[in-house]
């Protein structure tokens, strides 16, 4: 059986394996850290991380990339895209009017994480402006706390997947500002990974460092892209940490590193004096909804 590292039980990173992996077996090793998730894949002690590495409405999640190019060398084996669909739950009966009616106005705490929380500021602005906000490390740790502090007037932005665990109520559903709330996940491990599922597309994540002082780099490092008609979906520069105005490009290929024309165009932008590092090249699957 396949062991995963993942974030806490809960969390939408649980819920988008449980998607990716269908009905075939899995053990998760849940971790409240993304640190100690990737971790957990480089010291050996599971086969796969889950990395989510991109949101619709916040963008990249830099941290997790950063960790990908600078912390570990784990290679992705495949990408896929879960809706991010947080709601409000806690305990129903606390929030109850006089003719038994839920009134968000009894809130006085809702907690999240913080990334969440600006998500669904829409919602709580109209339904519970009065409710104190509270940033903690996970969706399923919010839910964690609501359920430990009974009669407090707490409640949590979180997953259906964490009221079911901590025996919650969905007080509210969908409570995000945006319906096109997606987050695209990456599963990184040494080992290729084959899925019981037809892929869209596949994907190579690749790094360019361009030498210091190269006028025009970008320019020719995406003119060899170009002319090939190798269609990119996702171009972004991270600092390098070596030096102030130093930085990396990563980019999205849509196209196998074992064409004939991705690996020629590799050769002619490390011509240029650039160094190439392939991330990995992966199947990727996209969220259907049903």
């Amino acid at each position: 059986m396949k062991r995963v590292a993942l974030l806490p039980e809960g969390t939408v990173s649980h819920e988008a394996l449980d998607f990716l992996f269908g009905d075939e077996p899995y053990e998760g090793k849940h971790y409240k850290l993304i640190a100690d998730v990737f971790r957990s894949t480089d010291r050996g002690n599971s086969n796969y991380s889950v990395v989510p590495v991109e949101n619709t409405i916040d963008g990249s999640v830099s941290l997790h990339m950063d960790w990908l190019i600078h912390e570990v060398d784990i290679p992705m084996q495949c990408e896929w895209v879960y809706p991010s669909i947080q709601n409000l739950i806690g305990d129903r009966s606390e929030f109850l009017n006089d003719r038994d009616e839920l009134d968000f106005t009894r809130i006085r705490k809702i907690m999240s994480h913080p990334v969440a929380i600006p998500q669904c500021l829409q919602f709580i602005r109209t339904y519970a402006p009065q409710a104190e906000l509270e940033s903690v490390g996970s969706t399923a740790e919010a839910a964690e706390i609501v359920k430990k502090n009974p009669g407090k007037g707490w409640a949590a932005i979180a997953t259906r997947l964490a009221a079911q665990k901590h025996g919650l109520d969905l007080m509210a559903e969908r409570v995000t500002d945006h319906d096109n709330n997606y987050t695209r996940f990456v599963l990184i491990g040494h080992d290729p990974i084959q899925l019981d599922r037809e892929a869209d597309h596949i994907k190579t994540s690749v790094l360019v460092t361009p030498p210091e002082d190269f006028a025009g780099a970008l320019h020719q490092v995406l003119s060899a892209f170009a002319w090939r008609k190798l269609n990119l979906s996702r171009i972004e520069s991270r600092p390098t940490k070596k030096r102030l105005g130093n930085y990396h490009f990563y980019i999205d290929v849509l196209e196998s590193v074992d064409s004939a024309l991705l690996p020629a165009a590799f050769a002619e932008i490390e011509a240029l004096g650039c160094q190439v590092r392939v991330l990995g090249s992966y199947p990727c699957y996209i969220y259907r909804e049903v």
